[in-house]
């Protein structure tokens, strides 16, 4: 089996000192403490328990970088890693807080980016032409759009909480000022995929509104996470932990990337609603409880 995590964390905010970790009241505070720091700790400590040579199947611990952003490395080691190329561990848990939990599904993202072209000029010539006008047709289709995939059941999974793509749009004219035309405004657009939820359809409905109106537009990312409910992973899960069963998220993680090379299950400590925020922190008896059920679970599987 394999314990995969990220090194990676979002940049530090403002208003704390997100880099210097402080134990308070039985919480580890600092920026990835919980996302995802604290669970690669954990599964290193569990994984130090053992040696190699009383394991009947191998056990692999996988740190990767940027998963933040494209998960650039964990696509780069399922291509190019000889340990995992060279002989596949059957059972991947990606250990991203779930409270210890077992994970079986999440949605998955896709980033749809709309550009729209003026001429930059100065408002009182009457040269310019503004982008932004260029774009709100679009922008109004989308927020129409936006209506339909909340109430459109063909869009969505009962499954998960809540059930819907979360669609998503922020735009960008690089700060334009009023008395000047705007030369370019970009659109970006985010939708959070779910199996049996007409994701792809949802995609194009979004791509070709935009081809439409003569816009610029790219996209990328996609496919969610989904395993077996009842598989043999998720029931040495449940026994490691104690879980009835396992569950869905509405969040992502690198499990995408490992679910068509490994059976994948998304299992680690700490809550992910602190990811991400000013004063993150994981509970340390959390922690603790997390290296015992991943002994429990390299005993089980790999001994």
């Amino acid at each position: 089996m394999g314990l995969f995590s990220h090194s990676d964390t979002v940049p530090g905010d403002a208003g704390w000192d997100p880099f210097t970790p402080v134990l308070e009241d039985g919480r580890l505070v600092g920026r990835g403490s919980a996302d995802m720091k604290g669970p690669l700790a954990a599964s290193i400590a569990a994984g130090y328990r053992f040696d190699a040579s009383d394991l009947e199947q191998p056990l692999v611990i996988a740190v990767t970088a940027d998963e933040e952003r494209a998960h650039v490395g964990a696509h780069d080691i399922v291509k190019r890693s000889q340990t995992l190329t060279s002989g596949w561990p059957q059972y991947c848990i990606v250990c991203e807080p779930s409270q210890l939990q077992p994970v079986y599904a999440h949605k998955g993202g896709a980033g749809i980016t709309v550009t729209a072209h003026g001429v930059a000029a100065h408002t009182s010539t009457d040269k310019g032409e503004s982008a932004n006008f260029k774009i709100a047709p679009f922008l109004a289709e989308m927020a129409e759009l936006a209506q339909t995939f909340r109430t459109d059941k063909r869009f969505q999974n009962p499954l998960f909480d809540p059930p819907t793509n979360g669609f998503n749009l922020v735009i960008n004219d690089g700060g334009t000022a009023s008395n000047v035309t705007a030369a370019r405004t970009v659109a970006t657009l985010k939708l959070r995929a779910m199996p049996d939820a007409c994701f792809e359809e949802a995609m194009q409905m979004v791509v070709k509104r935009a081809e439409a109106h003569g816009l610029d537009v790219s996209h990328s990312g996609g496919g969610a996470f989904f395993a077996d409910a009842d598989g043999p992973l998720a029931h040495a899960a449940c026994r490691a932990t104690g879980a009835p069963r396992a569950v869905t998220v509405p969040y992502g993680t690198e499990a995408t990337c490992y679910q068509n090379y490994m059976d994948a299950l998304v299992l680690g400590p700490g809550n992910i609603d602190q990811a991400h925020t000013v004063g993150e922190w994981i509970a340390v008896e959390q922690l603790h409880e997390a290296v015992e059920v991943y002994t429990r679970l390299i005993g089980d599987l790999c001994g």
